[in-house]
């Protein structure tokens, strides 16, 4: 496997970053994760654009343009001959003093690694949404944090969100918010339905803005379905009419399962699950 880094198209096994690199250190860096579809990044273009954000509030600077991203992205799906593949974009601002300080780290790092496609996608390209179980974790975020807004390399609450919802046998954590909403799945947006209304928790409310989250939006809007932005708490969530969750390597994933207790199924979430995968075959 070819790894771009820094630049440079490099084998995996030479791809090294240095241990005082800030990202490992602290976390200190932001990353993307994008379907490429047909050799080209899906919806690319929003995610440079919450990368640039992101890297205006960290106030780290990104080491390359946008031309030579896309350059680097085509060079790497050549390489290593994947056409349909999950692209991770990692940027990291760099090597720097001991302690927290970020005034010496004047070098960031940029990598970015292709990868297989999950075996579940390939129930999903058929219109067919995965199925998941999910659980309510006992991490909370904070609600209305700036930071929510971009993926920083810091998850650790995430990450423990996800080993419980691993212990408990589902496939993914819902997360609370500080005043106790549910609000997204570790790595997902959440949808819920109710009187043929999609919901889904506003962007104040501590969750990441999604990229697929923006185009389920505009897709409800297109099938002329109403759209409403409000928080929920955990037990009222059960009453939904059906539960879905969406990210960028999955698009529509529908939840069958809460807390070990069924959920209902809506035939709105395969019908957005349909309208997702025909704007992926249309890319």
């Amino acid at each position: 496997m070819m790894v771009f880094l820094n630049g440079r198209l490099v084998p995996q096994a030479q791809a090294t970053v240095s241990i005082f690199d800030r990202s490992f250190l602290y976390g200190d860096g932001l990353f993307e994760t994008l379907r490429v579809v047909r050799g080209r990044p899906f919806r690319g273009g929003e995610h440079w654009e919450r990368l640039q954000r992101g890297c205006r509030f960290l106030k780290i600077r990104l080491p390359v343009s946008h031309t030579e991203l896309a350059e680097g992205i085509d060079d790497l799906v050549q390489l290593n001959q994947m056409s349909e593949a999950i692209l991770r974009v990692t940027v990291s601002r760099g090597v720097g003093v001991r302690g927290y300080s970020p005034e010496a780290a004047v070098s960031p790092t940029l990598v970015m690694t292709l990868h297989p496609l999950p075996e579940a996608w390939t129930s999903a390209r058929t219109g067919q949404p995965v199925q998941w179980k999910l659980q309510t974790s006992s991490q909370v975020l904070p609600s209305g944090a700036p930071l929510a807004h971009f993926k920083t390399a810091n998850k650790l609450p995430q990450i423990l969100a996800r080993a419980e919802a691993a212990a408990a046998g589902a496939d993914e954590a819902l997360m609370r918010n500080s005043e106790g909403f549910v609000i997204e799945g570790s790595a997902a947006n959440l949808f819920w339905i109710g009187r043929d209304t999609v919901y889904t928790a506003p962007t104040d409310s501590g969750i990441l803005p999604g990229i697929t989250r923006a185009v389920i939006l505009a897709l409800c809007r297109e099938l002329g379905l109403t759209i409403r932005e409000q928080l929920i708490p955990p037990a009222a969530l059960t009453g939904a009419q059906g539960v879905f969750l969406t990210l960028s390597s999955l698009g529509v994933v529908e939840a069958v399962a809460l807390d070990g207790r069924g959920l209902a199924r809506s035939p709105l979430t395969q019908r957005l699950a349909q309208a997702y995968e025909e704007l992926l075959t249309k890319h």
